[in-house]
């Protein structure tokens, strides 16, 4: 398929390993996100949690702003930008003595991370419109999932390894090599990635007959009933890393090796099945996939609220066992979920509908936290119970959600029978 200049899309390959390339340098700083700053810096905890805190807030607005640019001018410039701002960020870290300078690389890293989910998966979409590729959305976005995976894995490794001995040239020496990750991966796009924006003008509308923008996407209700029952599902899916090692200790008195165990094998299994579970999922409706991984979300948080301490014969392997419920619904969520988003977006607003909604993973960072500390200091088994209720919840509302969707939401491998159906309906009227 061409885009609107009638160029095609090229580089996907390079764009995947640029991908793990960025991953890489986030991987490499993510255990020393806080231990960076209280090692090499006289700076509190406290006034420090405050500084990266109101970083990360000022940078809320930046999904609106990275929507219109990637409908003006393109997802891959807002991309590649995103990236500069990473590795200006993870540079500066090296020269952060102060609170202000500790507020600036902060704030520009937390600007490329916003600018970045903001306009990734436009350019993956963008893409695969231009290219000309048999692999749908959702494999592009598994893919993207995977090479990230593998990245994030990779990098946290490799810090474990290089910062044993704890030394401040070793540190900074970590910061600059994630800022030339990112560098790499910048100049590997610009360079050797082409990614259309296909079809789109600033003229048309959305589906149901919605404007443009963001004034047509405030009055579109399905998706912004998605974006609401996806912030349910983002929750849940931060809730293994978040809250994993706290029930592990505090609430199981399990062994130390449980918590990282079941997240490294977490990571591995997607990082191997994420593109393959996509492409298998091509003929089936996103709405019933969506609502299957939250009905394997709503069974892994029900066996997590029937385990107790001092029993580990049985709760280590009922623990791992559920753990693979909770990474199968990953698996499906993941691509089908932002490509549900995708088919809602009308063509002109791919970059703000999908920047958008991004904000479901944005609220669900803020919530989370307070959903699970608050109810684990009650019980142990309340907040597991309290979100299983929630993704059963959840799994009903998409099911509703269906009745109102756009024939864009059909699945990619199932539009050639509804077009097919369509045409045979079509002709028996005629007939009649």
């Amino acid at each position: 398929m061409r885009g609107a200049t009638g160029a095609t899309g090229r580089g996907g390959p390079v764009l995947i390993g640029a991908l793990v390339v960025d991953a890489l340098g986030n991987g490499l700083f993510l255990p020393l996100s806080l231990v960076f700053f209280l090692r090499l810096t006289d700076v509190p905890v406290g006034p420090l949690g405050v500084l990266i805190g109101v970083a990360n807030a000022v940078t809320l607005p930046i999904p609106i702003w990275a929507g219109r640019l990637t409908d003006r001018y393109g997802a891959l410039p807002v991309v590649v930008g995103s990236q500069v701002l990473h590795g200006a960020g993870y540079l500066g870290y090296r020269w952060a003595e102060e609170p202000a300078g500790i507020f600036l690389a902060v704030t520009l890293v937390a600007v490329g991370v916003r600018f970045f989910w903001s306009s990734i998966f436009t350019a993956l979409a963008d893409y695969a419109d231009g290219s000309g590729s048999a692999l749908s959305k959702e494999s592009w976005f598994a893919w993207a999932n995977m090479a990230r995976t593998a990245g994030l894995g990779a990098g946290g490794l490799m810090t474990g390894i290089v910062v044993a001995d704890g030394g401040a040239d070793t540190y900074r020496g970590v910061a600059l090599g994630a800022a030339g990750c990112f560098a790499l991966a910048a100049v590997t796009i610009a360079v050797f990635v082409r990614a259309p924006r296909s079809g789109r003008r600033e003229t048309g509308s959305a589906p149901g007959g919605h404007g443009r923008g963001y004034r047509g996407l405030l009055r579109d209700r399905p998706f912004l009933a998605l974006t609401g029952v996806n912030t349910v599902f983002a929750a849940t899916s931060m809730m293994l890393a978040f809250a994993l090692p706290t029930f592990v200790e505090s609430g199981l008195h399990g062994p130390a090796w449980l918590t990282s165990g079941v997240l490294v094998g977490n990571m591995v299994l997607i990082a191997l099945f994420a593109a393959p579970v996509a492409r298998r999922l091509a003929p089936y409706r996103r709405t019933r996939v969506l609502a299957c991984a939250a009905a394997l979300w709503a069974g892994w948080c029900f066996a997590f609220s029937g385990l107790v301490p001092g029993q580990p014969s049985w709760v280590i392997p009922v623990l791992i066992a559920a753990t693979l419920l909770f990474t199968a619904a990953e698996l499906l969520h993941a691509p089908v979920s932002m490509g549900l988003a995708t088919a809602i977006a009308p063509a002109a607003a791919r970059g703000r509908y999908l920047a958008a909604f991004q904000y479901s993973f944005t609220f669900a960072g803020i919530l989370a936290p307070v959903f699970f500390t608050s109810l684990f200091e009650i019980h142990r088994s309340l907040p597991w119970a309290a979100l299983g209720v929630v993704n059963v919840l959840a799994a009903g509302a998409t099911l509703l959600l269906e009745r109102t969707l756009p024939a864009s939401a059909l699945p990619e491998g199932g539009a050639p029978r509804a077009a097919a159906s369509a045409r045979s309906v079509s002709g028996r009227t005629a007939e009649d």
